[in-house]
C-alpha cells in the first residue's frame, strides 16, 4: 500500500507540473469573440472569428421629425443611444427644416441628414419611423425613395405610428419579403411624454428586434415597453383601445366641466375636486386648466385623436363588441374636426371642449363663444 501511495503522489505532481507549463501558453491565444457568428471576420481578432452582419450597422435611423418624432429622436441623442461618430443618428423628414433644427439643437452630436427615407434605411441597422397619418405613412413607405426601397437583409424597421391593423401587416409582409425584420411599436403618449422619455411602446412582430432595442432605444424614449405577440397587429389593437378610451374620457370630462361652469361652479375648484377622488386622472389635471382659458396648443392634434377613435370603432364593429359610449364620443370628435367655424382640427384634442360649448344653449356657453 505504501508503494501505491507513493506512486500516486508522484503521478499527481507530474500532472500539476504539466498543467502549470501549459496554461500560460494558452493565454497567448485569444478567446473566441463573444459576438462570433457566421459572417465577416473581425479585424482585431488574431483568429478567424466572425460577427453577425447586423451588428456591423451601428448607425441608428429616424424617419419623421414631427410633433412626436422630434422629441423621440432628441431622446436617442440626449441619452447617448445614438449621435456618436461610431453610431450617428441618421434622419429624414418631409419638411427638411425640422431635421436642420434638430441637428442645431445638438451641435456636439453626430447627426446626418439624408435626402430620402431610402438612404436612411440603407445606412442603418435599425430605423425608427413615426409619420402622422396613414396616408403619409403609405407614401413614405412605398415611394421610389421610400423606406421599403432601402430594406434588405440585416435591416430592421420599427414603426411607431398609429395606423390600421391591415396597414401594419402589409408593411410587415413587405419588409420580411426583402429579408428585413419588422417591429410594430405604436406609442401611447403625446408631445410632452415624447420629449421627456415617458412614452409607452405597444409592440408586436419581431421579438428579436424588440429584445435588441428594449433596453436601449425604447428605454431612452419611453418609460415602459410591452410585447404582445409575434403576429403584427396586436400592438395596433392595444393602441386603439387606449386612445379610444382616452378620447372618450376627455369628452366626458369636457361635458362635466362645461356643466360646472354653466351652473355657476368654479371650474378650477371642480378640477381640484375631481383630482382628489377615485375618478382622478393626470389628463384631467393637465388639460383642464388649459381648457378653461381656451389654450389648445397641440400636443396631440384633434384630427389624429379622431382618426384613432374612428379606427377603434371599426375594430369594435368587426369584433362584434357593443361600443356605443365610445361611438358617441367619436361622433363628437368628428363634429369638432369638421366644424368650419371652429377650425380646431389642428388644435389639441382638448379643443373638443369648444364644440361642447358651441352645442350648448345656456347663457354661459353663449357668452363664452363671444369672448
Amino acid at each position: 500500500y505504501a508503494y501505491f501511495g507513493d506512486a500516486l503522489v508522484v503521478w499527481l505532481s507530474l500532472v500539476i507540473m504539466i498543467m502549470t507549463m501549459i496554461l500560460p501558453l494558452g493565454s497567448a491565444f485569444p478567446n473566441p469573440h463573444p459576438l462570433a457568428r457566421r459572417g465577416t471576420p473581425i479585424a482585431q481578432s488574431r483568429t478567424p472569428v466572425y460577427q453577425n452582419p447586423i451588428l456591423k450597422m451601428s448607425a441608428t435611423g429616424f424617419i419623421g421629425i414631427g410633433i412626436m418624432g422630434e422629441g423621440m429622436a432628441a431622446r436617442l441623442l440626449s441619452q447617448g443611444v445614438a449621435g456618436s461618430p461610431e453610431n450617428p443618428l441618421v434622419i429624414w423628414n418631409r419638411t427638411g427644416s425640422k431635421c436642420e433644427a434638430l441637428k442645431e439643437q445638438f451641435p456636439d452630436k453626430t447627426v446626418i441628414i439624408k435626402p430620402t427615407a431610402r438612404e436612411v434605411v440603407e445606412a442603418c441597422g435599425v430605423t425608427y419611423s413615426i409619420l402622422s397619418t396613414p396616408e403619409a405613412s403609405k407614401i413614405v413607405f412605398e415611394g421610389d425613395d421610400g423606406v421599403l426601397a432601402g430594406v434588405g437583409a440585416g435591416k430592421s424597421i420599427v414603426d411607431c405610428a398609429t395606423l390600421a391593423e391591415a396597414d401594419m401587416q402589409r408593411m410587415d409582409a413587405a419588409v420580411r419579403a426583402k429579408g428585413g425584420r419588422f417591429l410594430e411599436a405604436p406609442v401611447s403618449g403625446s408631445k410632452g411624454p415624447a420629449a421627456t422619455g415617458a412614452l409607452i411602446f405597444l409592440c408586436a412582430g419581431s421579438e428579436d428586434v424588440f429584445d435588441e432595442i428594449k433596453d436601449s432605444g425604447l428605454a431612452a424614449m419611453g418609460k415602459a415597453s410591452h410585447f404582445f405577440q409575434t403576429q403584427v397587429g396586436y400592438g395596433t389593437r392595444a393602441k386603439l383601445v387606449v386612445n379610444s378610451l382616452m378620447g372618450t374620457m376627455l369628452a366626458a370630462f369636457g361635458e362635466g366641466l362645461a356643466l360646472s361652469e354653466s351652473v355657476g361652479l368654479d371650474p378650477s375648484k371642480m378640477i381640484e375636486v375631481i383630482g382628489q377622488g377615485a375618478i382622478q386622472s393626470p389628463m384631467y389635471n393637465l388639460k383642464g386648466p388649459k381648457m378653461i382659458v381656451k389654450d389648445h396648443a397641440p400636443n396631440f392634434p384633434l384630427k389624429h385623436a379622431h382618426k384613432d377613435m374612428e379606427l377603434a370603432c371599426a375594430m369594435a364593429k368587426t369584433a362584434g363588441v357593443e361600443y356605443s359610449v365610445m361611438e358617441q364620443a367619436e361622433k363628437l370628435f368628428r363634429a369638432a374636426r369638421e366644424d368650419e367655424d371652429l377650425k380646431v382640427a389642428d388644435e389639441d384634442f382638448s379643443a373638443v371642449y369648444e364644440k361642447i360649448h358651441k352645442e350648448s344653449t345656456n347663457e354661459f356657453s353663449k357668452k363664452r363663444r363671444l369672448e
